[in-house]
């Protein structure tokens, strides 16, 4: 029997969203939707947080939805009281034992460390993101001081910024006395420069920090560092490890970082849990109900997961080591942006899922046809603790998303389509998407992305965290975030659009590995998505048709294209074990496995084993063959046979 919703919990559910949509409570009636009053699934997702924070409820993610109205909510609530057995998300009650030993990656960040070691097609050293801020009014005498004293205090506060990665792929937290573990910025002084000097060594600096980032493997995960430029000006530069870093910590992060170098006598609340006791806390959700059925539910659907969209190439991206990604970018200004939040709630659409269809359709044209696997990056942060919002760590994660847009459909009828799909999608992320794609990889034999294009906002950002970026850093004077410098590195990813939010514009980025797309073809791609953009915030975009290829799937045999690459996979003889090198081989996989390896056609993947398990076979197997096996020749081949040969030819 369904328990009737309490005055108390209706009240308490119409705060949170009073405060996070900055509308009165008597504007939020019980029975209109999140969306429709100007939420979006950033926003959702710390609702949930909240609920579970102010009345001890844990929401499912397939609860919350964008739709969802208070009525709907405080019923919920109200079930979860009577019978808190229906729950699907444990809390985290218990802090860890040791909060110094070492818990695992979460499978986005084993991605990152993988392409780290050169695993991946797409790899770099690092894989992280570059950023700088201009700042005016700075004290130049105590800026830097001030900067360091900041870092030092968030440090302590953080575990996270005390994180490392160990040899194995573990993560864990160094005490805050240990050797290095505070990480302390680096300050430059040009304030007695000549301009050409400047030029050229920010120059240089931008350069060595887009390509060399914190390698959390022998010290901090960021690399902060100030310059100080004649007339009181200067710049902030910040590198993040994707390793131990997601986009939601770097707006924690900033956030922090410039309210203790505004008050040396700040003090922020303290955080009751770490990043182990999170990531521990998601580890034993394996085995409960709920993930259980995510799984099912992706298992049944695999098979019939459609390819990429099939992007025509110059190369195959087996032949490219990139160095940094190229970027395009596009602002929409304040007074558009508003008018296209506006048309969106008209539309009882999210803005966010209103650019995901505008680039499903730019997309569908530059490829030529219409049924695409698309890469959402999601923040990932389940609602298991108040404090799960707070933490700086690598918790993000990916969703697969297939998108069909249906030709000689009104772009509003599309928009609430790919809504529809991203909605059911998403309530099913307890599996997350890398493991998706690792079964998708393993069921069509490669090794290769099987999703390189990735759509990722995080629009609406800031309401979620309750304030924009502080312009007032006090020693360090005012942050221009709008005039920020930004690259990134995120391995196994060919092109990427992000949207979000600054200085009260919307910002559309292409970020792509250049060396292998026809520059004009990105031009004009880009240009499309920018059309599209405009003209929805002007209005007559909505009611458009747009022009889509008739073909459905890619037509096969037109030159190299994503999706649709040669595989390196060699045959090999079945049999025992044929020498020395082979044998070892099997009786290493033998170890790591925990299976009899019988044969040298013994697939590593096909038999259990993952990427991370890969990296640590390699390490071993250094040390028992005669030459190394390169990580990228191991997932080419990962064989007895074919391990066993890349080890000879090393």
């Amino acid at each position: 029997m369904t328990a009737p919703p309490t005055a108390d919990h209706t009240a308490e559910i119409t705060t949170v969203w009073s405060e996070l949509l900055d509308l009165p409570p008597a504007e939020i009636p019980d029975d209109v939707g999140f969306l429709v009053l100007g939420g979006d699934s950033v926003l959702a997702v710390r609702m949930s947080a909240l609920i579970r924070q102010r009345l001890g409820v844990a929401l499912g993610l397939a609860e919350v939805r964008v739709d969802t109205t208070v009525g709907e909510i405080a019923a919920l609530v109200a079930d979860r009281v009577s019978d808190p057995s229906t729950g699907s998300l444990p809390a985290i009650t218990r802090r860890r034992a040791d909060p110094h030993a070492p818990f695992a990656l979460l499978p986005l960040q084993q991605g990152y460390f993988v392409g780290q070691q050169d695993g991946w097609e797409l790899s770099y050293a690092s894989a992280h993101y570059y950023v700088d801020y201009p700042l005016d009014g700075i004290d130049g005498d105590e800026a830097a001081e001030a900067l360091t004293d900041a870092l030092e205090r968030l440090a302590r506060r953080q575990p996270g910024l005390r994180a490392r990665v160990d040899a194995d792929g573990r993560q864990y937290v160094l005490p805050t006395g240990a050797p290095g573990a505070l990480p302390v910025p680096t300050v430059l002084d040009l304030r007695d420069a000549a301009p050409e000097e400047i030029d050229a060594r920010l120059a240089a600096l931008r350069d060595l920090m887009n390509v060399s980032g914190p390698d959390p493997m022998s010290g901090p995960g960021l690399d902060i560092r100030l310059t100080l430029l004649p007339g009181d000006a200067g710049l902030l530069h910040g590198a993040f490890s994707l390793l131990l870093f997601d986009g939601w910590s770097a707006g924690v992060l900033t956030r922090e970082l410039l309210a203790l170098a505004q008050d040396w006598n700040a003090v922020l609340d303290p955080l009751e849990i770490d990043p182990g006791d999170y990531v521990e806390a998601v580890g034993a959700l394996r085995g409960t109900r709920g993930r259980t059925a995510d799984r099912d539910w992706w298992w049944e659907r695999i098979d019939a997961l459609p390819a990429p969209p099939a992007l025509p190439l110059v190369v195959d991206p087996q032949e490219v080591r990139p160095t940094v990604m190229q970027h395009r970018e596009f602002r929409l200004d304040p007074a558009r942006w508003a008018a296209l939040r506006t048309a969106c709630r008209d539309q009882r659409v999210t803005p966010a899922t209103a650019l995901l269809t505008a680039f499903s359709v730019v997309l569908a044209r530059w490829s030529g046809h219409r049924r695409m696997l698309l890469n959402s990056l999601q923040t990932g942060r389940l609602p298991l603790h108040p404090d799960v919002h707070r933490m700086i760590g690598g918790f993000a994660t990916t969703m697969l998303l297939p998108v069909v847009p249906e030709a000689g459909v009104p772009f509003a009828e599309l928009a609430r389509s790919v809504q529809g799909t991203f909605a059911e999608h998403a309530a099913h992320m307890l599996v997350p998407g890398v493991e998706v794609a690792r079964e998708v990889g393993r069921r069509r034999g490669t090794h290769r992305p099987v999703a390189p294009v990735v759509f990722q906002s995080t629009i609406g950002m800031d309401a979620a965290m309750g304030s924009p970026l502080p312009n007032e850093a006090g020693p360090l004077g005012r942050v221009r975030a709008g005039d920020y410098t930004h690259h990134l590195r995120t391995p196994q990813v060919a092109l990427e659009t992000r949207c979000f939010e600054i200085d009260e514009q919307l910002v559309l980025v292409f970020s792509l590995v250049a060396e292998l797309f026809v520059d004009d073809e990105v031009t004009a791609a880009f240009a499309e998505l920018v059309e599209l953009a405009t003209a929805l915030a002007d209005g007559p975009g909505w009611d458009a048709v747009p022009e889509l290829p008739e073909a459905l799937d890619p037509v096969p045999g037109e030159g190299l294209r994503i999706g649709a690459l040669p595989g390196t996979g060699r045959t090999h003889a079945p049999g025992p074990p044929a020498d020395g090198a082979e044998q070892t081989v099997a009786e290493v996989f033998e170890d790591f496995l925990e299976v009899p390896v019988l044969d040298r056609t013994v697939h590593f993947f096909t038999a259990g084993g993952d990427s991370l398990l890969a990296i640590r076979v390699l390490a071993r197997l250094a040390a028992e063959l005669d030459h190394p096996v390169p990580v990228r020749a191991f997932l080419a081949d990962p064989t007895v046979a074919g391990v066993a040969a890349a080890g000879r030819a090393s």
